[in-house]
């Protein structure tokens, strides 16, 4: 093989490995794409650069990876959906109570599907993996609650937390929601909890 062939051979293969590189590198952007779905964009729009949201994102799947996760049963799912009905029933008498009770629920069912019950970053980041379609509901609820907390969220604010919160909920419970209707977390006007007409702040 003369010194032109040889040559000619590294350039090929050059080009081949970077045409393997560059489809194996779309390929694996576009799996954490619709893995996480709007939290790839939020991650990419808060990072430092795309490249640096994206090895945060893959350092979630490995921690998700590490977690051991367990359905409920139906007992559980029963007992989890009967608490819920009792939180929208509260609602119109106590609003800021029913938010408080609303996340107090979520937060055990998250425990009790096996994720760590650390800080509300934790449970973002482990929750994104698997939930990211309803997760930009639970930031929504728990801003909200937070502004709740100080006494500054008005009657539709809380409603509002509350119907956030169910989002995330029906999602970790894995079934329908508590009332029987479908869930649309893709909406976020849906209305599960019946509106109050007195002012509230």
């Amino acid at each position: 093989m003369t010194a032109t062939q040889v040559l000619i051979t590294i350039i090929v293969l050059v080009v081949i490995a970077a045409i393997g590189y560059g489809i194996w590198f779309v390929t694996r952007r576009r799996a954490l794409q619709q893995r996480f779905g709007p939290e790839y964009d939020r991650a990419v729009a808060e990072g430092d650069s795309r490249q640096a949201a994206e090895r945060e994102l893959r350092e979630r799947e490995r921690r998700h990876a590490e977690l051991q996760l367990r359905e409920l049963d139906p007992a559980a799912r029963a007992r989890y959906a009967g608490q819920w009905e009792q939180i929208q029933a509260r609602f119109l008498d106590d609003p800021a109570g029913a938010v408080r009770d609303a996340d107090a629920l979520v937060t055990d069912l998250i425990a009790e599907r096996g994720y760590p019950t650390g800080d509300y970053e934790e449970h973002v980041a482990h929750l994104s993996v698997d939930h990211a379609r309803t997760l930009g509901h639970y930031r929504d609820a728990h801003e909200i609650s937070q502004v709740a907390e100080r006494g500054e969220a008005t009657t539709e604010q809380l409603r509002q937390a509350v119907v956030h919160y169910r989002a995330l909920f029906s999602d970790l419970l894995g079934a329908e929601p508590a009332d029987g209707r479908p869930d649309v977390p893709a909406q976020r006007e849906a209305v599960d909890v019946p509106h109050d007409t007195r002012s509230r702040s």
